[in-house]
Formats: structure tokens, sequence, C-alpha cells
């Protein structure tokens, strides 16, 4: 008994050290960046551009919101988009297709973070460019061909009216850091559960013996052994777990910038146990066809996956 409470009140630590000093800061800035840009119309303007571009893959103007937010704001920021999509008359087939692009990009809330312990951001957000848009690209004309595909009329939501945002710019950053905020705060409970988690699997030996099981495979893409524990913790609680693990791995020498860069192609992305669970619950329509997104999705993350190796 006295050693779980141990692992409870060191998971609690390290837990709420990321939340607060590194998550928390990341995103009030993204999140006041992103409300400034929506209450501008900036960020409509850019979905206008980008639209007839992504259309080409299978995703419609509301998926490119999605993208956006994903990238800038955290995994769970795309769900009213998808919503809207499922409310909507956007066909199953361009809304598998977005979710197929979703599952393989980068979240904000993950690779914002790590870019503080020597990620390279820059790539990583054309990595996932690259693979989400192939992703969509092959869940859209292969796996789904043969849903019926009636597009959406409206697949861009109206602008926003005044009364929607605050009127000065002083207003905008305070409410969309107060959402940052409300994000960071509430992942610290997933957090420090997944994290005690982690250590109870490592009090236990469980993670050692897959780590000395799999040590050849990851040998052969030049990752040790060590990496065995973000890999499960990202698989099992999520992205939020996986960058509290990966940093603290970093900072105590155990893991190398490029190491991280190496797995990040594979490991960086929605997909996983929590984020399937969360996308699952939005809908029906999506929830028919999330199997078609997640193969797509799958994928879209050998090809991001591969890219890393030979790039890093």
């Amino acid at each position: 008994m006295q050693q779980f409470i141990s692992l409870v009140i060191e998971s609690g630590r390290t837990g709420l050290d990321m939340a607060l000093y590194i998550l928390l800061p990341i995103m009030v800035v993204m999140l006041a960046l992103m409300k400034l840009l929506e209450a501008k119309g900036a960020l409509r303007f850019i979905v206008n551009k980008l639209s007839p571009i992504t259309h080409i893959f299978g995703i419609p103007g509301l998926g490119v919101f999605a993208m956006i937010k994903l990238l800038f704001v955290s995994f769970a920021a795309p769900i009213p988009s998808l919503l809207l999509m499922e409310n909507g008359n956007t066909s199953r087939r361009h809304i598998a297709a977005t979710l197929a692009m979703v599952m393989t990009m980068s979240q904000a809330n993950a690779s914002f973070p790590l870019s503080a312990v020597g990620l390279d951001l820059g790539f990583a957000l054309c990595s996932s460019l690259f693979g989400g848009l192939c992703a969509a690209a092959f869940t859209y004309y292969v796996l789904c061909r043969h849903l019926a595909n009636n597009d959406a009329r409206q697949n861009v939501p109206p602008s926003p009216t005044p009364s929607d945002h605050p009127s000065s710019v002083i207003q905008i950053l305070v409410a969309g850091g107060q959402e940052g905020v409300k994000i960071a705060i509430g992942m610290i409970p997933m957090l420090i559960l997944a994290l005690l988690l982690v250590n109870s699997l490592k009090a236990v030996g469980a993670i050692d013996f897959l780590s000395t099981f799999l040590a050849p495979a990851l040998g052969f893409i030049g990752l040790p052994e060590t990496a065995m524990l973000p890999i499960i913790t990202k698989f099992i609680a999520g992205g939020t777990a996986f960058t509290g693990v990966t940093i603290d791995l970093i900072k105590q020498g155990l893991l190398s910038p490029l190491e991280l860069n190496r797995m990040a192609g594979f490991v960086l992305n929605p997909l996983d146990i929590a984020g399937v669970a969360v996308f699952a619950t939005v809908g029906k329509r999506l929830g028919s066809i999330l199997r078609y997104a997640v193969y797509g999705a799958l994928f879209g993350l050998c090809l991001r996956g591969i890219l890393h190796l030979i790039v890093f």
C-alpha cells in the first residue's frame, strides 16, 4: 500500500508539473491566437482558399476547420466540426476521409509542448499534412468508394456575427486564453491517472518485459528500449500522457531529441484507445464509418512514420 501511495504522489507531481508549466501556457497562447483569427475572419479566409485543394482529397470545408483546430489547438478541437458534419448533409464518404485525416495528424496539445524538448515542429507539421492528405485520399477513393457521395451544400459554417465574439482584441484574447486554461486543467485528471497506470506497469515489471521482448524491432528502426515506455503510454492513455512521459524521459537523459523525432511519425497523432473512444461518441453516422477511417489513418501513419525514419 505504501508503494502505491508513493506512485500516486509521484504521478500527481509529474502530471501537475506538465499541465501547469508546459501545457497551460502553450494552450493559453494558442487558443487566444486562434480565437482572434476566427473572430477577425482570417480563419474563414484560409478555409475558403484551401477548400478547393482539399476537396480533391475528399475533405470538405468543415474538414479544413477540423485540420486547423487539430494542428493548433488540441485533439478534441475538431469535434465541433465533426458534429456539424454528422448533423448536416455531409456525405459519410467525406466524413470518413476527414476523420482519417484527423486521426493521422499531430495534435497541438502534444506537438507544441514536445517542441520545447527537441521535436522538429516544422517537419512534424509538414509530415502531418502529407500523411493526413494521403490518409483522406486513400479512405475517400479506395476504402469508401462504395458509399453514397451526396456532397453537402454548406461545407463551411456561416461567418460569426459580432455577438458570437467579444468586441475588442483584448476581450477576444482573454476569452481564448480562458478556453486554453479550461483545456489544460481538464487534462490534469487523465494525465495523472495515465501516469499512474504507466508507473504501476513499470513497478510490476510489465514495461521491462515488453521492452526486452520488442528490443530487436525497436533497434531495427533505431530506437532504444526506453522508447517502449512512451509508445505503450500513447496507445493506452493518449497523447497527453505520452507527452508527459516523453518529456520526463528526455529530461532524465534516457531519450534523445533525435529518437523523439524518429518515432514522432508513428505516435504523434490521436489514433489511440482514448482518441478513438472520443471520436466514436460523436454520432451514429460517424460511428458507422469509424473502421474505414481507422484503416485510412493507419495507411497515412505508415507513410508519416517512414518519412520520419528517412529524414531523421
